[in-house]
């Protein structure tokens, strides 16, 4: 699913990433873990496409058999709003529009019609119990409720993968183990991929596979199981 190698960042002389080589399969909940500054979120930030890697004609980075760091910028948009998920950890919700707007507005971006791209979203807002939230705007959820609002936006395109950033760094710690739960829940119903960078332990030890980041290197690799 993915395949990334000899992945390098600067910002200035500073070294963030040191040729980073990770290969994740289709299907796996792979989290990634280390102390802040590791350089987590902007390895994640370049596998999802969302920045590249300050030697790009020298690295590879391959989504789904696709070489993503070949694409024009017109067609990365395209690749990113089809192929990829994002789940951050403030749900980044638009204020003005319902649940079910929300959920939709990738689907519309990829031009899906909107009787489409609604049945789309009141599925998977079915799945995540919030049939009932469907006209409800962000101001009226639960932090836990915009958290899976932004999970069925991000599942809304039947992404290859979804890359979440700290998903549930904002939430209680009954919230967080309902979405935690969750993610296992969506890749044994829809086979997604999930790669999360986290600070919960928990979380992170719930994964099929834990990486461990330590000064921009992946240092560790430690197997673990997944509970379902």
């Amino acid at each position: 699913m993915i395949k990334a190698s000899n992945i390098e960042k600067f910002y200035g002389e500073l070294q963030v990433l040191k040729r980073v080589d990770l290969h994740i399969k289709k299907g796996e909940v792979v989290s990634i873990v280390g102390a802040s500054g590791a350089g987590k979120t902007t390895l994640l930030q370049i596998l999802g496409t969302l920045d590249v890697p300050t030697n790009k004609n020298k690295s590879q980075l391959i989504i789904d058999n696709t070489q993503v760091t070949d694409l024009s910028d017109k067609a990365l948009a395209k690749f990113r709003n089809e192929h990829i998920g994002f789940i951050f950890q403030f749900h980044q919700l638009l204020p003005e529009f319902t649940a079910l707007e929300n959920v939709c507005i990738p689907a519309f971006i990829k031009k899906t019609p909107r009787s489409k791209a609604e049945t789309r979203a009141k599925e998977l807002l079915d799945f995540l119990g919030l049939s009932h939230r469907y006209d409800h705007k962000p101001n009226e959820l639960s932090g836990g409720e915009q958290q899976r609002v932004a999970v069925a936006r991000a599942l809304v395109n039947s992404p290859s993968v979804i890359f979440a950033d700290e998903p549930s760094g904002n939430l209680d710690s009954e919230s967080a183990d309902r979405l935690h739960q969750l993610f296992f829940e969506l890749r044994d119903k829809f086979g997604q991929t999930f790669v999360i960078v986290t600070h919960n332990e928990q979380l992170a030890d719930l994964a099929d596979r834990k990486l461990v980041m330590v000064d921009g290197l992946i240092t560790g690799k430690e197997k673990v199981v997944a509970t379902t």
